[in-house]
């Protein structure tokens, strides 16, 4: 997870819950299998940082930017909206927008469920391409696939290649985690980006 490979670091901006998990993960795979770094803002666990001044940070050090926004839905529990998707989108874009150098280069996709849905909830995104995966794992391999193909130089495999890479990948991921001593319920982001890397390397094309 390098914070000096500007131009390979993706920043990734989706839900961290265990409803949104499979998705994540698949993500997370499609970036380390096209040749690039996932970067987000569960990478470091540090108390004495304040979690917005950390996004920032990692913002600031990633040309690439993943932005899934199907999430801002009601919360069962207090009938609100989620909203830090739109606004860590938000930062991204400004930094794009505002900043220097680098940070004019940024490129960034952003996904939602259903395609126009975001019309309803952040219309001024309007006229952008959105790319709706339809909730379906293949879909969002697919999308990623295709959207860093665009920015690598390399020849990357088609999308259908990597999701049956990634299946492969999982049926083995429990028992490379017991390997290691890990439990599949506990690894944090950063064992999950090893482990991916380390199955890539060993599993290349």
């Amino acid at each position: 997870m390098s914070t000096i490979n500007y131009k390979y670091n993706v920043f990734i901006n989706c839900p961290f819950d265990i409803q949104y998990r499979r998705f994540f993960r698949a993500i997370i795979f499609s970036v380390i299998d096209c040749g690039f770094n996932p970067r987000c803002a569960l990478e470091i666990d540090d108390s004495s940082v304040n979690r917005l001044d950390r996004i920032m940070k990692i913002i600031k050090n990633c040309k690439y930017g993943i932005h899934d926004i199907s999430r801002t839905t009601l919360d069962s529990k207090n009938k609100l909206p989620r909203f830090n998707m739109p606004l860590e989108l938000g930062l991204f874009l400004s930094a794009k927008k505002f900043g220097q150098n680098n940070q004019k280069k940024k490129n960034c996709i952003i996904l939602d469920k259903e395609q126009y849905r975001y019309q309803k909830f952040i219309s001024d995104i309007a006229g952008m391409d959105i790319k709706a995966h339809d909730s379906q794992i293949r879909r969002v391999i697919s999308i990623m696939r295709n959207w860093l193909s665009s920015y690598s130089n390399e020849l990357i495999p088609s999308g259908s290649r990597i999701n049956t890479r990634y299946s492969d990948f999982l049926r083995q991921l429990p028992q490379q985690a017991k390997d290691l001593n890990m439990t599949m319920s506990e690894l944090t982001f950063g064992d999950y980006v090893n482990l991916s890397a380390a199955w890539i390397e060993e599993n290349k094309i």
